[in-house]
């Protein structure tokens, strides 16, 4: 019995010892003692860094166009080198159907819509030029797929093919009288209903370069297919902070619905498309604080749903941006004090995601 009694213990030492041997092997292989697999336990690499929402800015003393951190305002890099593809004093920027950016640029006496690749910058050629283009501002690709043009110093709204660039036709003109209307056109919006909004300057070309300024600066509204057009909005009463006079510029529709217009006199105002109303005024006219109105140039909105502009003061020394919030009565802030990057910034374009 004795012997028995020793002879089980020590097989029961070898048997527990044999199983021990087997978990182990088993657990080191990712095994487990029920035969089924055990994934190994491995820390999740961490997500890679998100890249900032960006915006573009355009700088019509610098001749190039710029891509900001869109929450901080801060300088990322030049998008479009100064002068490159010939830039000359950037206005409006356009991001087109085929996904790159137009851009507007020329002189008193000259004027060419500017393409350019919509992820690299890279450029791509003269798109539109000629028929009596001088200093274009505003470009918009209108529902019948064509570009159109605000030609500031010919007082046209000049018709190119939306995919050639060919010449199509003028289709507004200014007469130099303010049945006219087309005096000094500045920024260009296609609206619902087939309908084409433009901001004046009041302003009268001579045809050699040279304007007056003989009347108010307001909002049009074209019929797209007839070609007719009328006054939205007149002129509005400047803001109590602003540079004593109005000088509507950047047009853009709001996630309200609202049509919004920027004021190179100081302000932003948003528009009931339907009554033509007023519906809010937001004053700019001190964002820099001190003595000289705060200049306000193109808008845009972002995906965040906030209003962003850039910002100058009188004399092009103090540049920026400002972020605004168009809910309730409004207001705005300058994400950066003075942008040693922005030099008298007009243009400003979300990039498409």
């Amino acid at each position: 019995m004795k012997m028995f009694f020793k002879y089980s213990n020590a097989s029961k030492f070898l048997l527990s010892g044999g199983l021990l041997f087997l978990l182990g092997a088993l657990s080191a292989c990712g095994g487990s003692s029920s035969g089924e697999a055990v994934a190994p336990v491995v820390a999740a690499p961490p997500p890679p860094p998100s890249a900032p929402a960006t915006m573009l800015v355009g700088n019509t003393r610098g001749n190039n166009v710029v891509s900001v951190d869109r929450a901080t305002g801060a300088y990322l890099k030049d998008f479009i080198p100064p002068g490159a593809g010939g830039l000359t004093d950037p206005d409006d920027l356009t991001f087109g159907p085929d996904g790159n950016l137009y851009v507007s640029s020329g002189t008193n006496t000259s004027g060419q819509i500017l393409r350019y690749d919509g992820k690299t910058g890279a450029f791509l050629g003269v798109f539109a030029q000629g028929s009596g283009m001088k200093r274009p501002y505003g470009n918009a690709f209108g529902p019948d797929g064509n570009l159109y043009v605000a030609s500031f110093r010919s007082d046209q709204i000049l018709k190119f093919d939306g995919k050639t660039g060919a010449f199509i036709s003028v289709f507004a003109k200014g007469d130099g009288t303010a049945a006219g209307l087309l005096n000094g056109p500045n920024d260009l919006l296609f609206g619902p209903g087939g309908k084409l909004y433009v901001t004046t300057q009041g302003s009268v070309a001579d045809g050699t370069g040279s304007i007056t300024y003989k009347f108010d600066s307001q909002v049009l509204s074209y019929d797209v297919a007839t070609g007719a057009g009328e006054v939205f909005a007149p002129a509005p009463t400047p803001t109590p902070n602003g540079a004593g006079f109005i000088s509507l510029l950047g047009l853009v529709f709001g996630p309200d619905g609202l049509l919004y217009t920027s004021d190179f006199g100081g302000g932003i105002r948003s528009y009931n498309t339907a009554s033509k109303a007023l519906v809010q005024t937001i004053d700019t006219g001190k964002l820099f604080g001190g003595s000289i109105a705060t200049t306000v140039g193109n808008m845009t909105f972002g995906t965040d749903g906030s209003l962003y502009a850039p910002v100058f003061n009188g004399n092009f020394v103090v540049n920026g941006l400002a972020k605004c919030t168009v809910a309730g009565t409004g207001s705005c802030q300058l994400l950066a004090t003075n942008n040693l990057n922005f030099v008298r910034p007009i243009g400003i374009a979300t990039p498409p995601p």
